[in-house]
């Protein structure tokens, strides 16, 4: 191993965590290796034994950690506030440099056993759920949406009972590669235990370890900046969504951290074709975190980390923030439209324009939403491609002309590479639900992994193909 170690969240003081045993597993098997990532951080040298012996027995990475600490949070769910919070079937595992730009990294779980905050529940994630949240963050990554990385999946040899999908069921742990697992509910709680000391020693510690730029002598001025930086890592993030036509489905403020790096995977979805009112989660009957209401949602959470920081920043400062997060996320969404489309951009009001007129034609074609991207990447010259499409004549017909006059202006960024295999193809990788599904099946009845390695082989060819894949250190 040639990793960068550290142990910086110990800094933060037993408050914020607790230190934890991970469970036991009987018969643990290596599903999903990230080796893209584990270059990127010095592990990638491991065995697949020596990989179970961390990520599956967890054995301390040297130099970080030598106990997991599983992180103390409240959160609202659906709104409601939950004082009862933390990570209950998981932990922060170790914490390493990345060697490519030296931005520290967080390694967590999800079902490694039970700490103090399960509440009841047995701490585990069922197979299925691993295997869900590894396509997700490698589709997302593929997308150009800046997101965890799925680091390790591996099998337990448990078998599980859950009332949402047929049980007995297998187990796995997943590990989550991240730049934080410093969340608004992290804030939230110092807030509820009127802690002030112990909410400027939270900012402080994040502008030390994620937004060093960002320091001042001034307390006041590092906590205004640090909510201003928040508030763009977020508006960003939520924008990149919404040009994915990605469907977080559980926006909880404990599902927000700071970096704005989406995680923790649930009951996500990508849509077949536009449409603001598309709901990831069954139990999600009002809408609350529908398509179309991620940008607000998103705005709400963050106005709740604002009413934690009054304690340390003027009121004033923090209402500023908020007011300008919509012209932050209109602006973060023309970028992302235009990445997605591989375009160099012009100037706002043109990226604005642009932007506006593909949202509008997605939702009034209700034209296959991946589809129209693919078709259309580099813009007009690919016209010629796009003419072959399976989806050819939507764009003809009337509504796509503010579209084509819009794409008139633009020419291919630097770097874009329409000649890649990829774009040859009549259809582009997507993962729709039944998509998921039609993999699962043949694992959870033969032990049949080929059709999740070939899924995962064809979102690395579409990552290529849009320069969205991890570059060596």
């Amino acid at each position: 191993m040639h990793h960068r170690p550290a142990t910086a969240h110990a800094e933060l003081g037993p408050e914020f965590f607790d230190e934890v045993a991970p469970a036991r597993f009987p018969r643990p098997v290596l599903r999903h290796r990230n080796q893209a990532w584990a270059v990127r951080v010095g592990l990638d040298g491991l065995t697949d034994e020596e990989w179970i012996g961390h990520f599956g027995r967890f054995a301390p990475v040297p130099g970080s950690f030598e106990t997991p600490l599983a992180l103390r949070y409240h959160g609202h769910q659906f709104r409601s506030y939950n004082p009862d919070l933390g990570d209950g079937r998981g932990f922060l595992f170790a914490q390493l440099h990345d060697l490519l730009d030296g931005r520290l990294l967080d390694l967590a779980t999800k079902g490694s056993g039970q700490t103090p905050w399960s509440r009841g529940a047995d701490g585990r994630l069922t197979l299925k759920g691993g295997v869900r949240e590894v396509l997700a963050t490698a589709m997302l990554e593929a997308q150009g949406v800046y997101t965890s990385k799925s680091f390790s999946l591996i099998e337990t040899g448990e078998e599980l009972q859950r009332h949402d999908e047929p049980s007995p069921t297998r187990a796995a742990v997943l590990v989550r590669l991240s730049h934080s697992h410093i969340r608004i509910g992290t804030f939230q709680r110092r807030a509820f235990h009127r802690d002030p000391e112990g909410l400027q020693r939270l900012v402080d510690h994040a502008i030390r370890h994620y937004m060093p730029d960002l320091w001042h002598d001034d307390a006041a001025e590092r906590g205004r900046a640090f909510y201003a930086q928040v508030a763009a890592n977020v508006a960003r993030m939520g924008a990149q969504w919404m040009a994915a036509g990605f469907v977080h489905g559980v926006l909880n403020t404990d599902n927000i951290n700071i970096t704005g790096e989406s995680f923790d995977y649930g009951p996500w979805r990508w849509l077949p074709t536009s449409d603001p009112s598309f709901t990831a989660a069954y139990f999600d009957h009002s809408g609350l975190y529908a398509y179309g209401r991620q940008p607000e949602t998103l705005l709400w959470n963050l106005a709740q980390l604002g009413s934690c920081l009054l304690a340390v920043v003027p009121k004033e400062a923090l209402l500023a923030v908020l007011d300008g997060y919509e012209a932050l996320f209109q602006a973060d969404y023309a970028t992302a439209i235009l990445n997605r489309l591989g375009l160099e951009p012009r100037d706002p009001a043109s990226d604005a324009t642009l932007a506006r007129a593909f949202a509008t034609f997605l939702e009034a074609s209700q034209v296959p939403f991946e589809q129209a991207f693919f078709d259309w990447h580099t813009g007009l010259a690919s016209e010629p491609r796009a003419t072959r499409s399976p989806a050819a004549a939507h764009y003809t017909h009337e509504r796509f002309s503010a579209v084509r006059e819009a794409l008139s202006a633009y020419h291919p960024a630097p770097g874009a590479n329409p000649a890649h295999p990829y774009f040859s193809r009549p259809t582009p990788c997507t993962l729709l639900i039944d998509e998921v599904e039609a993999l699962w099946s043949p694992i959870a009845e033969h032990d049949d992994w080929s059709n999740f390695h070939g899924m995962l082989a064809d979102i690395a060819t579409m990552a290529e193909a849009y320069g969205n894949t991890p570059l060596r250190p």
